[in-house]
């Protein structure tokens, strides 16, 4: 079951970075319905039926690539809710061997609420609030199988360490930080604003004067999302928002990582505390890169992974100082 559940791990990782290429190439709506592609279970190819989709739906055109790379982020999504029933079955089949319940049942409910926000991002046409919850959605899924594959993991360092057992409610706030920062992201990627700022290090101009914060962080009426609805000063609110956030998740986090290395006997947790903030400079970096670039798609993509991977870090040494006896 733990192999299982790594290979869940694994696809669940690819899910996200198809997530991300699938939105930062324009493909949310590639598909217009749901679950199929255009009264298909797969992308059309023949003629015929091509010239029967674009009847069935004038307002979206047909593009093949867009479409497919829906799709692809769809079946791969599927396979990851079917492996994780399959792992909640094995869960049931193995509880007399005290393997955990509770948190396979609740990816379950996780991953059916998850493909519900994939419906919903399709027939509420990119509606931001959805986006941005699908986006955390599958880093919750994430988490979640990686929690559960450490609990199946004899893992426990032995031996107390007065010094670092206090850290453990400081990892769970960076977690918190952390996830903070990533929906401050979903919505600037679910806004298109990721370019609404070009200049380092806030904004060109007179950013200051171009604040509005309300209208940021409303929802316009708009027949679809695609593209953005907010108007270049509200986008900009939301650029800037996330880099001011990034500038206290990367602060609080290094601090962190120094607090835990000073402080630990373990090598463990000085290992983590360095692979902390070695993922935590790989963010920035790309961060940096997405502006100074232009958004390059592989950068915006990586951005997205090392995202998932930095959680997942925080995730291990919230576990590691929380089971530490």
């Amino acid at each position: 079951m733990r192999k299982l559940v790594l290979v869940a791990i694994l696809l669940a990782m690819v899910v996200i970075m198809l997530g991300a290429y699938t939105r930062l190439t324009d493909a949310g709506l590639g598909c217009p319905d749901w679950p199929g592609c255009y009264g298909h279970l797969t992308v059309p190819k023949e003629e015929h039926h091509i010239e029967a989709a674009e009847l069935a739906f004038p307002e979206r055109p047909f593009e093949s690539h867009k479409a497919w790379n829906e799709m692809i982020h769809r079946y791969f999504a599927g396979s990851l809710g079917l492996l994780i029933v399959a792992i909640f079955a094995i869960s049931i089949w193995k509880r007399a061997y005290h393997r955990p319940l509770k948190l396979p049942f609740f990816l379950v409910l996780l991953v059916c609420f998850q493909g519900a926000l994939g419906m919903w991002t399709v027939t509420m046409n990119l509606m931001p609030l959805v986006v941005m919850g699908h986006l955390l959605g599958g880093f919750s899924v994430l988490c979640c199988l990686y929690l559960l594959y450490l609990r199946l993991t004899p893992y426990r360092i032995p031996g107390g360490d007065p010094r670092v057992m206090g850290l453990a409610k400081f990892a769970l706030l960076g977690i918190v930080i952390t996830v903070a920062q990533i929906a401050l992201g979903g919505w600037t990627s679910a806004n298109y604003a990721a370019l609404a700022c070009t200049e380092l290090p806030i904004c060109e101009g007179e950013w200051y004067e171009n604040i509005d914060i309300v209208g940021a962080y409303t929802i316009p009426e708009a027949v679809s999302y695609e593209f953005g609805a907010h108007d270049y000063a509200e986008r900009m609110t939301m650029h800037i928002a996330h880099r001011f956030g990034a500038v206290i998740t990367f602060i609080y986090l290094c601090w962190l990582a120094l607090r835990m290395y000073a402080s630990a006997a373990s090598q463990l947790l000085r290992t983590l505390s360095v692979v902390l903030v070695l993922v935590l400079g790989a963010q920035v970096m790309l961060g940096v890169s997405n502006v100074v670039f232009s958004l390059p798609l592989a950068v915006a993509v990586l951005h997205n992974a090392v995202a998932a991977l930095l959680l997942l870090v925080l995730v291990t040494i919230t576990y590691t100082l929380y089971r530490k006896i």
